[in-house]
């Protein structure tokens, strides 16, 4: 049997990174998408969807 090359060694010992990477992305997702739920349900999002509202409103001359 011949021996493994240091490539295909790498190769099998890499196998479980590509899903630590996919669980680390998910939480970084779960954690900005809480945070972002958290500032725009709050007076801070009202006031901001309003603004950008309006700013668009009179950009198209109908505010």
């Amino acid at each position: 049997m011949p021996r493994p090359t240091p490539t295909s060694a790498r190769a099998i010992d890499d196998r479980g990174v590509t899903t630590a990477e996919y669980a680390v992305a998910t939480a970084a997702g779960a954690g900005f998408a809480g945070l972002l739920y958290k500032m725009l349900s709050g007076g801070f999002g009202d006031n901001l969807i309003r603004t950008l509202f309006d700013h668009v409103l009179g950009l198209l001359g109908l505010g």
